[in-house]
């Protein structure tokens, strides 16, 4: 715990018995009450590993359900087990869990409700060896949304956030993608709430068990991007109503 937060540390898991090891051992239990793995039906031993290494809290996807579908997992599994703080970290060893300390602090002294761990700041994107073309595709995607969306984010696209329970709870993710997207569903739904995001400094390592999308793969993503930047806009707008900003049941 931290400052009476309880603190939970997610990992929506693919294929990631290679790198899940390594990322568990450096959470901070000090902090850390609990750990909570969903494998979306992983073609390998993730969750071998995950059991091996004692982690409490793992579910099994029994058909792969996407990257936005295993969050929802993931959130939902959280929020069931009390915590005040939740942390999404992918197991893939890209991110430092050494920010831990970091982000959950300033969501627990109530200084920001949600922290990105930004890899923009401080150039450490191209340092841990981001393709370029990725980089490019990060910066224009970055800035055609802090226009739609009115903010000022250095990042959108990071796999390491953290929340206050309150703003999950906030929001009915239930309708976001399944895939990629649903990342940046779940910022706009954040804004379109009221609630400011504050960033870290983040390196990050490309590296050959890291998880990444190829460059169709990025395409759609990048459309889809720019839809749910529209739609924000749009609805902000009052030109179309999107039941991404409902309420949640």
């Amino acid at each position: 715990m931290l400052n009476g937060k309880r603190i939970a540390v997610v990992l929506p898991a693919y294929n990631a018995a290679r790198t899940l090891e390594k990322t568990y051992k450096e959470i901070p239990f000090d902090i850390v009450d609990d750990v909570v793995l969903v494998d979306d039906n992983s073609r390998d031993d993730t969750v071998a590993v995950g059991q091996r290494l004692g982690i409490k809290h793992i579910i099994k996807h029994e058909v792969n359900k996407g990257y936005g579908g295993n969050q929802k997992s993931c959130y939902k599994k959280a929020l069931d087990i009390g915590a005040d703080i939740v942390i999404m970290l992918h197991p893939d060893y890209q991110y430092t869990p050494l920010l831990i300390h970091s982000v959950a602090s300033i969501i627990a002294m109530d200084v920001y409700p949600v922290v990105l761990a930004s890899r923009i700041l401080g150039n450490g994107a191209l340092k841990g060896g981001m393709p370029l073309y990725k980089y490019i595709f990060n910066r224009f995607l970055t800035w055609f949304e802090n226009v739609m969306l009115w903010q000022k984010l250095s990042e959108y696209h990071t796999g390491y956030r953290a929340f206050s329970a309150d703003v999950i709870r906030s929001i009915d993710f239930t309708h976001n993608s399944d895939d990629f997207v649903f990342d940046n569903e779940m910022i706009s739904q954040i804004f379109m709430n009221g609630f400011d995001i504050a960033e870290v400094t983040c390196p990050t390592k490309y590296f050959e068990e890291a998880s990444s999308i190829n460059f169709t793969r990025s395409m759609k993503y990048g459309r889809g991007v720019l839809r749910v930047s529209l739609t924000h806009r749009f609805h902000k707008w009052g030109l179309l109503k999107s039941k991404l900003y409902g309420k949640p049941a």
